[in-house]
């Protein structure tokens, strides 16, 4: 297993799969890349079945444990169902997706061996839900999700990203996961660093504090520094690496872009590493060298000074204007 200068040893990797989507989400960075989405046909630049699976196998020779599949839209590749279906047996897959495909594959990605999937829903009112999308497959979203309960992919993990525009619906997502069997909630702290108009970002502690007040019970889990809330019987987890150096400071996951790019921050795209022709041998080298290179924190946390790793009080300053 690999362990990087800072103790952590990488146990999972996230693939984007394409960088494709056939929605136009506001708040979208890309798996930290920006805005590189082109046409909706089928791209040279994407990693071919054989180099995805390649990697997986050379992956779980460093005992990786679990693989998250991505985009774009991941399930815009015709051939995910076979990725899965040849990824290692011995790893966790896990799929990303705004959920608009699942009906009509949800049972076939389950026979292929997908575990588990996230699907991306900000809103329960169609409008809403165009103003933040830019789509109107809301429809499409709702058959989705419930395509994958029927499936047993359960728990659906709903992911919803709370920010200016959505944090008014949190009472309304958290009451609908309540009430439906299968489903669990996890509301993703809005990342200006990324996304952009720091203006859009919302304290999340306050929504933490209004979940505090509704909860049955409390989960913290020392992993990330997460809390989890059980509010009548649904499960409800908030995601906030803003500012948290818990949350980074426990990170065991190593990113792939969609052309083959190794990369081992979320929020850095300056240690980006290709795997050349994705040889076996190269792909070995270079998962080495990223894992070897990753920094401790999110973002600009910590900085070296002299020689070591400090906290950067001019982050920490940002970071407090974002949330007022």
């Amino acid at each position: 297993m690999l362990v990087d200068g800072f103790g952590r040893e990488v146990t999972g990797v996230r693939i984007s799969l394409t960088d494709r989507c056939n929605f136009d989400c506001v708040y979208c960075h890309n798996e930290g890349l920006g805005d590189t989405r082109g046409p909706m046909d089928p791209r040279d630049d994407e990693m071919s079945t054989d180099d995805v699976v390649r990697f997986l196998e050379v992956a779980e020779e460093f005992d990786v444990g679990k693989v998250k599949f991505t985009g774009g839209e991941p399930m815009l590749r015709d051939d995910l169902e076979e990725i899965i279906r040849r990824s290692p047996d011995s790893m966790e897959t896990s799929l990303t997706t705004n959920g608009t495909f699942l009906p009509g594959r949800a049972e076939g990605l389950v026979e292929a061996g997908l575990d588990r999937v996230n699907v991306s829903q900000d809103a329960l009112d169609p409008e809403e839900f165009r103003e933040v999308t830019k789509s109107g497959a809301y429809d499409d979203v709702i058959e989705g999700v419930l395509a994958a309960v029927e499936a047993g992919l359960t728990p659906v993990k709903l992911n919803m990203v709370v920010f200016e525009a959505t944090a008014g619906y949190v009472p309304e997502m958290v009451e609908h996961v309540a009430d439906n069997e299968g489903l669990q909630l996890q509301l993703i702290e809005y990342m200006p660093e990324l996304a952009g108009r720091p203006e859009w970002a919302i304290d999340i502690e306050r929504v933490h504090g209004w979940l505090e007040e509704q909860a049955d019970r409390i989960e913290h889990r020392e992993m990330h520094d997460r809390r989890r809330y059980w509010i009548d019987g649904g499960m409800v987890e908030v995601v906030d690496p803003v500012g948290n150096e818990d949350f980074c400071a426990n990170c065991h996951r190593v990113r792939v872009t969609h052309e083959g790019h190794l990369k081992g921050c979320l929020n850095r795209n300056d240690d980006l590493r290709p795997m050349g022709e994705m040889s076996r041998d190269e792909i070995r080298e270079a998962f080495r060298e990223v894992v070897a290179n990753r920094v401790p924190y999110y973002g600009e946390y910590m900085i070296k000074e002299d020689g070591d790793w400090v906290v950067n009080d001019e982050y920490i300053d940002a970071a407090a204007t974002y949330s007022d």
